[in-house]
Formats: C-alpha cells, structure tokens, sequence
C-alpha cells in the first residue's frame, strides 16, 4: 500500500490514526467492522482515489494505530460518531460519503442521522440499516451464538487470551468466511470452532494476516468487545429515524450475516426501506462477509458507480 498516507489526527483529546488516498473534491470515509481495521479498505481507497475520489479510513480509538480510550470498558458507538465528525470538521471537509463494513454499518446510521448536512450518500457492506436498539435476532439464537458469548464479560477474554492476536484474528477470519452461523456448543469457546489445520481463505494472505495481527498486537481488544459487542443495547436519543440520502447495500450471497433471524426477509423486502428510503440493494453471488476483500474489482464497480450517479 505504498500510495496510502499515514497520519495522526487529534480529535476529542485522542490521536486517531488515518489512512489516506487522494485528493478529490469529493471525500470518501470509510467506517470499518470487527475484526477489521483501516487495512481492510486498501483495495476500495485506491479504487476510489484513481476515480478521483480523496479516501480516508481512520481505525476508531481503541483500535489499530489510534489512541484507546481513558477506559474501554465505558467507550460507546456514539464516541465513535463523535470522533470521525471532529475528524471531519478538523480537515476542513463539508460532507463525505460514508463507506461502511459490519458493525461500522451503525456507527455510519448514527452519523447520518444526528449529522445529516454532512452526508452526501451511504454505501453498506455486510450488514443493513437496521432500527437502532438491542437486535431482535438474539433472543432466536442459543446461549453459544458468537455475539451473544462476546457480551459475556470475561468470556472472550478468556477465549482470545489462550492465544495471541493474528491467531485470533485468523480464527475469526476464516469462521466469519463462512455461510454457516458461529455457534459453539455449551462446553466449547468460540475459538474452538476453527483449529490450526484450517487454511485462511484463498483471497486473505499470510501477508495480511500479519498486518492485522501487527495491528491488533498494538491495540489488543478490549475497545473492541465494548463496541461493538457490549454496546448493542446503546441508547442513542435520536427522534427522526430514517436516513434520507441515496443508499446501497452491497450483500455477498454467502454473508453469515443473511442467516441471522429474519435478516434474509428484512433485506429482500420494503423493511429495510423503512430506516433508508433511498436504498438500493446489489448481490455478489459467492460473496462471503469480508466480501470488500474477497472480491475487491466487484464491489470497488459497485462502489464507484454510486459514488459516480450521485456526485
């Protein structure tokens, strides 16, 4: 990645760490997930910056290169907004285009709905626009789901500290790579569902699995099982629901994410109109949940497209 810039911003009394492509009239923010991190945008920063497009992925406090928070156990989604719009007012930006992954598919909801001059239109990967509050689909799933295991204080802990961090992140690479939901059985941990024999994805290299395993040695993740895992139940205060700007939701036809309860209907229906009235929805047939990186030429089309139709 040579062509991406490094930087440190101060925002809200914290050091965020910002990658950076290109100088276009037009910014692009992109909002990473879990395990995610700045990284994990390279193919779609140098896309959109080739099409003229500037590109800024900031790793939010508490993880990657950015400062933690004074205590991670009290970090919320709403610190996350509060930060990318200093982050934004800092660099003299009017309005962005956000660009968002998994769990970063709230933080951008919420950015959108309490900064609505600031946003020029919204692109989804993984995950939909859903209505904020504790997600329905947990109270469908057993004890062992992953999320309801990673809201567990402790637990995860005690998981992920039985290894380092880019095994860690490996495990949940290739249990996220999959269709199947992660559930564990009542005397299994979450990291006992992958064994060192199973081989990352084809498309995911040692190369980057060392990245994100650098990444993760440098911030660990105890900001990272508070949000987004422990935050789910955040309240957030805000009175008008839906955000009103063009919208795309790019979905891998393999994301785990479609077999949550009632998410398939959700996406496939109106429903998900009702938080986004502007949305459009696109497939990638073998896609998985990490489909930016699977299939980096595909969703980088989808990408530009929007972003050219509404500049």
């Amino acid at each position: 990645m040579e062509k991406i810039e490094h930087k440190s911003v101060e925002v809200n009394g914290l050091k965020l760490h910002v990658a950076e492509i290109g100088n276009g009239p037009k910014t692009v923010l992109f909002c990473h997930g879990f395990p995610e991190i700045w990284y994990s945008w390279r193919h779609q920063m140098v896309a959109v910056a080739s099409a003229g497009f500037r590109a800024l992925a900031p790793d939010y406090r508490g993880y990657g290169f950015s400062d933690p928070p004074p205590v991670p156990e009290k970090a919320n989604y709403l610190d996350f907004v509060s930060d990318l719009h200093a982050l934004i007012q800092c660099l003299g930006i009017p309005k962005v285009f956000l660009v968002a992954k998994d769990f970063g598919v709230r933080v951008a909801q919420v950015f959108a709905l309490l900064h609505p001059e600031k946003v020029e239109g919204v692109v989804t990967l993984g995950a939909p626009f859903t209505p904020l509050g504790p997600p329905l689909f947990l109270q469908y799933l057993p004890e062992g789901f992953y999320i309801s295991r990673w809201q567990e204080p402790g637990r995860a802990e005690a998981d992920f500290g039985r290894f380092d961090p880019k095994t860690v992140v490996r495990r949940i690479y290739i249990l996220f790579s999959r269709s199947e939901l992660p559930i564990a059985g009542e005397n299994q941990e979450i990291m006992d569902l992958v064994d060192s024999s199973m081989p990352l994805p084809s498309w995911f290299t040692e190369k980057d699995l060392e990245m994100y395993g650098s990444l993760y040695d440098k911030s660990g993740f105890r900001t990272a099982l508070k949000v987004p895992y422990r935050s789910l139940s955040e309240e957030f205060n805000i009175s008008e629901m839906k955000v009103d700007v063009p919208a795309l939701l790019i979905m891998g036809e393999k994301d785990y994410v479609i077999n949550f309860p009632g998410m398939n209907d959700f996406i496939r229906t109106e429903q998900a109109k009702e938080c986004v009235p502007q949305l459009e929805t696109k497939y990638i047939p073998e896609g998985s949940h990490f489909v930016q990186e699977q299939f980096p030429d595909q969703a980088n089309e989808l990408i530009l497209n929007f972003l050219k139709q509404h500049s």
